[in-house]
């Protein structure tokens, strides 16, 4: 099965859009240019893939970096060899950032994704930051892979996110607030009110805001309260004595959650406008209402973010209890940043630094509200939105029309042909079906599945809770320890429990992220095994969002296969030896290394050598290692990653077969698909895994074989080049550490990845072709 007729024609120079890092610290990945100028052209609709060119893609116009690296005796290369990795997390950020100030977008999916890296960043505090911290509280100085030491990270951290929030406001305030301002959507500030406006503000605050509020004062008697992380909080300072005679001039108001950070005002005040205020400014107005007979000379909020990974012992007796009373410590972590405003008074904010031990550069001024993440964006304007789509159900899974209404059995798709769905543009709902079909079938004997992000409101829940009530033997391998989600997973295990079904919260230690589902079935007198296996959790509304292949297959190999890691998940005993798939952390790493290694066996001996990759992160030092010397082999590598990037591409020497690619849009890209060229006996796996420690070395993951010959050309074309011929979305790194966007030649049609996704698979299944 040769591919080289399926290379895409991407001739287009990729201009870096800004200059060079500074070659005397080449750790630093610069951020990225965010300007809207290199999107000003409207995608037309997407045109076929160039199927027909048998050309490699064109990068000798890319610029090739010059770098000091060297190659140690046992093989490892030299610390200048690798991009740092909370910096390459930063980069990425800034491309998401990027799409705020990119007129392409609709205007309120550009004011979403300011809300999105505000949350991006909120994590990038609450772990990375946070975790790097911990190690300078321990006197831990060992350098990164990179060659940095935690507090030279700090400082790069530092500086970078100061001036890429500076930039998000910025946008903000220049660019989102007055365009939405030109629709009639608009955040008013206190002085923009009328005087109806005004009255109306002023009972609300007396009726919904003073009730819950609990103002507390700063003296010996009340000391500093202890705040819960990213809560909005307002520091007061005042004059005169209190009720008891005290001269009390500092106190603090925490902002219940409870209280909606936007509030819309009435029709009838605003003649129908999405007109709103923000809760800060209520507060602000009067919050002298709060200290009465005494005089407010300030009021400026804050707003602390703390370490928010937990810390779970190995050793526990119960995962649940221990993370249940870890979830109450996330709350009140060490503190890692402080946010107020850009009016805050020096010594105020000197004060709040001082009470919560942090530095200078810790303090981050905006201009604006504290937490962009509760932003109200979810106004009913289809002109400001994504022009909505059809999730689409793949042919096999379609309601049969003779007779009308009949249910088509899934289990006798399946039992045909292997069915693969790419999410979001493929529907989310065959993945429920096949749940409830098997729920409700006398000849479905057991059900499996691992769940790590979900909710006990979940369809899937529901299914498997319904099929033990059945009498199913139904197991759920649930991962409690599913960042940010553990509380949700917890009641979904209680939940399931109730019902009756076998919950295993999977191995400590190892995180289970496989994402795998078995159905076993009496059939003739015989037991038949489905299984789905995918990309991307069990979760419907992320299913919409972000971009996930699955795989629905009967094929004995790969449902034995799954049958056996179950086995290995709930019991004990050795690593299943497995006939298709590959799991870590036992297999998948190994392979992974031997594939490369094959790849450059093949350019040694003059064949063709290709490798590409898309996967969300590339950090693991063995795998970068071993992609530097297939480069130097001759093998031609193409990364596709979303996010992480510890590898240097288009170095001089080093990598000068390898470029990297990523992107960014209306969906998050979440596919892992690994292909090599193998001489013609072309390997494709799409996976749970990037290619991170993490997940080869500490998590459960499944990498599986696309063996259908219709189905590994359409991962091919569709997965992969498809999106290395995007010159819409797409950005190139190169290898100072910088990344800009891809500068289309002024001859190339537009294509966008994503975008050709959705007309490609609707057209196609709308003409009963798929």
């Amino acid at each position: 099965m040769r591919r080289a007729d399926h290379t895409p024609d991407t001739t287009n120079k990729q201009t870096p859009t800004e200059p060079s890092a500074d070659t005397s610290n080449k750790d630093n990945a610069s951020q990225p240019d965010i300007s809207a100028s290199d999107s000003i052209d409207t995608p037309a609709p997407a045109a076929p893939l160039n199927e027909q060119s048998h050309e490699q893609p064109d990068h000798h116009s890319a610029e090739r970096t010059e770098l000091d690296w060297q190659r140690h005796d046992d093989g490892s290369y030299s610390s200048s060899s690798y991009i740092n990795r909370e910096m390459s997390l930063l980069a990425f950020n800034m491309r998401v950032l990027a799409q705020a100030a990119d007129e392409r977008h609709p205007l309120l999916e550009r004011l979403f994704f300011l809300m999105i890296f505000s949350s991006n960043m909120d994590e990038f505090f609450e772990i990375r930051v946070a975790g790097i911290m911990q190690k300078l509280n321990i006197s831990d100085e060992r350098t990164a892979p990179s060659g940095m030491r935690p507090s030279e990270i700090l400082n790069e951290i530092a500086q970078t996110a100061h001036a890429a929030i500076d930039t998000q406001y910025r946008i903000l305030n220049e660019d989102v607030l007055p365009a939405l301002a030109e629709q009639d959507i608009r955040y008013l500030k206190r002085d923009e009110l009328n005087a109806e406006q005004s009255a109306w503000m002023k009972q609300y605050f007396t009726e919904q805001v003073s009730p819950v509020l609990t103002p507390i004062s700063i003296d010996p008697a009340h000391p500093f309260p202890r705040l819960v992380n990213k809560s909005l909080n307002f520091i007061v300072t005042l004059e005169g004595k209190d009720a008891f005679g005290r001269d009390i001039n500092l106190a603090i108001v925490p902002a219940p959650r409870s209280l909606p950070r936007v509030i819309r005002l009435p029709d009838e005040l605003t003649g129908g406008k999405e007109h709103h205020i923000m809760l800060s400014a209520v507060i602000h107005e009067h919050i002298g209402e709060l200290f009465p007979g005494m005089s407010v000379t300030g009021c400026h909020q804050f707003r602390l973010t703390r370490n928010a990974d937990l810390d779970l012992a190995e050793d526990v007796d119960d995962i649940a209890k221990a993370l249940e009373g870890e979830l109450e410590n996330r709350r009140f972590g060490d503190k890692v940043r402080l946010e107020v405003t850009t009016d805050c008074p020096a010594p105020i904010s000197d004060y709040l630094l001082n009470e919560f031990e942090l530095h200078a550069n810790q303090l981050y001024r905006v201009n604006g509200p504290v937490n962009l993440t509760r932003l109200l964006f979810d106004f009913n304007i289809p002109a400001l939105r994504y022009q909505p789509f059809t999730h689409v159900v793949p042919k096999p899974f379609r309601r049969d029309p003779q007779p009308p209404q009949r249910s088509t059995s899934m289990f006798s798709a399946i039992r045909k042909r292997d069915v693969l769905v790419h999410h979001p543009f493929h529907a989310f709902s065959p993945i429920i079906n096949l749940l409830w079909q098997a729920a409700n079938d006398p000849k479905v004997l057991a059900i499996k599945q691992t769940l790590y992000r979900s909710g006990t409101n979940s369809e899937i829940v529901k299914a498997l809770a319904a099929a033990a009530r059945n009498g199913k033997e139904v197991t759920a391998i649930i991962e409690l320890r599913a960042r940010f989600d553990e509380a949700s997973n917890i009641a979904v295990a209680n939940y399931l429990q109730e019902a009756g079904a076998v919950v295993v919260y999977g191995i400590v230690g190892y995180k289970t992220h496989a994402k795998l589902m078995l159905i076993v079935r009496r059939e003739d007198e015989k037991i038949r095994r489905y299984v789905h296996l995918g990309t991307g959790n069990y979760h419907a509304s992320n299913a919409k969002v972000y971009t996930d292949y699955g795989l629905f297959t009967a094929h004995p190999d790969i449902s034995e296969d799954v049958h056996k890691i179950f086995q290995e998940l709930t019991g004990m005993g050795k690593p299943a030896n497995l006939k298709k798939i590959l799991h870590a952390p036992f297999t998948l790493h190994d392979s992974l290394m031997r594939f490369i290694d094959d790849e450059i066996a093949h350019a040694q001996a003059g064949k063709e050598a290709r490798i590409i990759i898309k996967a969300n992160a590339l950090t693991e030092r063995r795998l970068i290692d071993k992609l530097y010397d297939a480069s130097q082999a001759g093998v031609k590598i193409e990364l596709i990653l979303r996010s992480i990037c510890c590898l240097r591409p288009q170095v001089v020497g080093l990598s000068e077969n390898i470029h990297v690619r990523s992107v960014v849009g209306r969906f998050l890209e979440h596919t892992r698909i690994y292909y090599f060229y193998n001489d013609g006996n072309e390997r494709l796996y799409c996976g749970s895994a990037d290619w991170m420690d993490r997940n080869l070395f500490h998590r459960v993951e499944v990498a599986f074989p696309i063996e259908d010959k219709k189905l590994f050309k359409q991962i091919f074309e569709e997965g992969l080049m498809n999106y290395l011929q995007d010159n819409v979305q797409a950005w190139t790194l190169a290898g100072d550490g910088t990344w800009s966007r891809v500068r289309r030649a002024p001859d190339a049609p537009l294509h966008s990845a994503q975008e050709y996704l959705l007309a490609r698979i609707n057209n196609v299944d709308s003409n009963g072709e798929l």
